[in-house]
């Protein structure tokens, strides 16, 4: 398991950074509000999960580690996978869904793409009592935006398509959250067209 990672950033994508460590470029998965943090020749320190699949390894990076940690406990409920769990992570910042799963929250959870009412529930049933009561103020809700153009727009649209959503539906959500907040740069853009598509789920 590689849990940590500390190196130069060689470049940074929208849902990914490559770090350079030990002479190797390690390509790790993260969220938007992580990767704003970091900065191109800058050194980096990131907890990490290694999740192995048949015909994949894939390392997601993370600002602490409680922030890993609740990457490790979504996957424990069914039908949560690592995408979904990392989903999770960038709408909902690890206070925000501690607060959720204490209080039950199914609004707040539901904002999240691929999480349903159901799965909701389902999260709440089953993490509640592991992640310990938190006060329902942590559990804020995640405000929508909205305008239209522009690079930050071509590179979000295209970050949601590569995640699995519809063109459509990720060009209007986009467009809402510009439309908001026209200044928005591209994470925040991101997050926010997130929160918007999972709330439609």
């Amino acid at each position: 398991m590689i849990s940590r990672i500390r190196g130069e950033v060689l470049s940074i994508g929208l849902d990914h950074v490559v770090i350079e460590a030990g002479g190797l470029g390690y390509a790790v998965q993260s969220t938007p509000a992580t990767l704003a943090t970091l900065r191109t020749g800058d050194e980096a320190i990131l907890a990490t999960a290694l999740v192995v699949r048949e015909d994949s390894l894939t390392l997601f990076g993370f600002a602490d580690t409680q922030a890993r940690e609740l990457f490790g406990l979504l996957q424990t409920v069914s039908g949560i996978g690592p995408r979904i769990a990392l989903a999770t992570l960038a709408v909902l910042e690890p206070g925000q869904l501690r607060g959720a799963l204490a209080d039950g929250n199914l609004a707040v959870l539901t904002q999240v793409p691929g999480i349903g009412r159901k799965g909701a529930e389902r999260l709440v049933v089953e993490l509640r009592d592991k992640v310990g009561a938190l006060t329902s103020s942590a559990a804020e809700s995640i405000v929508d935006g909205g305008s239209a153009g522009g690079p930050v727009r071509g590179s979000v649209v295209e970050a949601l398509v590569g995640l699995g959503f519809p063109i459509k539906q990720a060009e209007q959500a986009v467009d809402g959250v510009l439309a908001g907040d026209g200044q928005a740069n591209t994470s925040t853009v991101l997050r926010k067209a997130l929160a918007t598509l999972g709330g439609k789920r």
